[in-house]
């Protein structure tokens, strides 16, 4: 009888699996992951809601709810995002149920980080430097597009695939052949997780007078075809585009030799797309160890232009009003584009995890969450003529900005 449960059990994950893959070949690698039990998450209420999922806690937003999801639930989160125009939406926290106490806790990091955020608001005002015009004129499309191309010609760069790291090291020795001629101090690591096997990268310039204050400018490196993974994930826009954007700043930061008076960090996250995996850890450990963290910058798609040229959109939500104001002073200092406000709810992209930290972070992102890309998480994620670089290369200009100017000035 055991024996008989046990293949209706197998029986009905692989149904499950070809339901919702759209490579039923490839479902079998998939099942070692597929586990009956209840994973705890943080996730948009709307979208849980949208799912029929039950919300056990909210936080005093009413935004962000605690809930116990089965792996069909937390892919079906994912694909009701994906109808809202959005990735993910959720923060994976455990793979079982948490204890009152410690979902209270992990709640209260949301009220707390938005009642921070607040405090945390200074004005002050960006003054031009030709050293950063004459660094933005240097930034290439052509460079994004040698990246994305390289990054989006693996099969996947899935976090749950049978080789999650195949992309990992050669990303880190092209990263390095920027860094040979670099003259101050520097460190490129691969950063181990817990809650995936998948590797995050990071590249460290040390701050001369300041290197304890720290500033951050992240990506997601990883890839996903539809809610289970499987197939091909090419992930051009999602996100070997952010990806890219950010390597293209740091090439160009390195070209100068600077050595920044703070710290700048540059991350690749490992797993944004099963709940800001990487992301978390880095985020938590940051906030364990007291790190000085002053901004956090996400770049998460940038290759689709879907509110028109020179048009782009800047996260409202879960994000620090004086980083917007920032962005806005940044975009009539330098750039003269159309910055629109939207919100994409929780856990849309690894910003939300630092700022649930009590990070002050800043999610500029291709389009409003209505007009992004439309084909992510499928096979058709590729380069095309509906792709525009020149778009990507707004974002490598404010990522360069990012770094040499909140590394220099006296902001804060």
């Amino acid at each position: 009888m055991k024996s008989l449960q046990a293949l209706v059990l197998i029986a009905t994950l692989i149904t499950s699996v070809a339901a919702f893959s759209q490579d039923n070949a490839q479902a079998n690698n998939y099942l070692p992951f597929l586990t009956t039990g209840k994973k705890s998450v943080l996730a948009d209420v709307q979208i849980l809601k949208k799912a029929q999922i039950p919300i056990l806690k909210t936080d005093i937003s009413g935004q962000v709810g605690y809930a116990l999801v089965t792996n069909i639930e937390e892919f079906k989160i994912s694909k009701i995002a994906h109808q809202f125009g959005r990735c993910g939406n959720y923060e994976y926290l455990a793979d079982k149920e948490l204890s009152q106490e410690k979902v209270y806790q992990e709640l209260q990091l949301v009220n707390t980080a938005r009642a921070q955020q607040v405090t945390l608001y200074k004005p002050f005002n960006i003054v031009k430097s030709d050293r950063i015009e004459q660094a933005i004129s240097e930034l290439q499309a052509d460079n994004i597009k040698q990246t994305v191309l390289w990054l989006s010609s693996y099969p996947t760069r899935f976090n749950k695939g049978q080789s999650p790291n195949e992309h990992i090291q050669p990303f880190i020795d092209r990263v390095k052949v920027l860094a040979q001629n670099y003259s101050h101090p520097f460190e490129i690591t691969q950063i181990a997780h817990a809650s995936t096997k998948q590797k995050s990268v990071k590249f460290s310039l040390t701050g001369k007078t300041q290197p304890n204050e720290i500033i951050v400018l992240g990506g997601h490196l990883d890839s996903i075809n539809g809610w289970f993974g499987t197939g091909r994930a090419p992930g051009a826009d999602d996100n070997a585009s952010g990806s890219a954007s950010l390597v293209e700043a740091l090439r160009v930061f390195l070209a100068h030799n600077i050595q920044p008076e703070r710290t700048v960090e540059f991350y690749w996250y490992a797993g944004e797309e099963s709940g800001l995996l990487g992301s978390a850890e880095i985020a938590q450990t940051a906030k364990r160890e007291n790190k000085n963290i002053k901004a956090v910058l996400q770049l998460d798609m940038t290759l689709f232009p879907g509110n028109g040229a020179n048009t782009i959109a800047s996260m409202s939500d879960f994000t620090a009003p004086w980083l917007r104001d920032y962005m806005s002073q940044v975009n009539k200092t330098y750039l003269n584009i159309t910055v629109l406000d939207d919100k994409c709810g929780y856990g849309c992209s690894d910003h939300a995890s630092w700022h649930r930290q009590g990070f002050a972070t800043l999610f500029p992102t291709e389009a409003t969450f209505n007009s992004v890309f439309q084909q992510i998480h499928t096979d058709k994620d590729v380069v095309s003529s509906v792709m525009s670089f020149d778009h990507a290369l707004i974002f490598s200009k404010i990522a360069l900005i990012f770094a040499m100017d909140l590394s220099q000035q006296s902001l804060f």
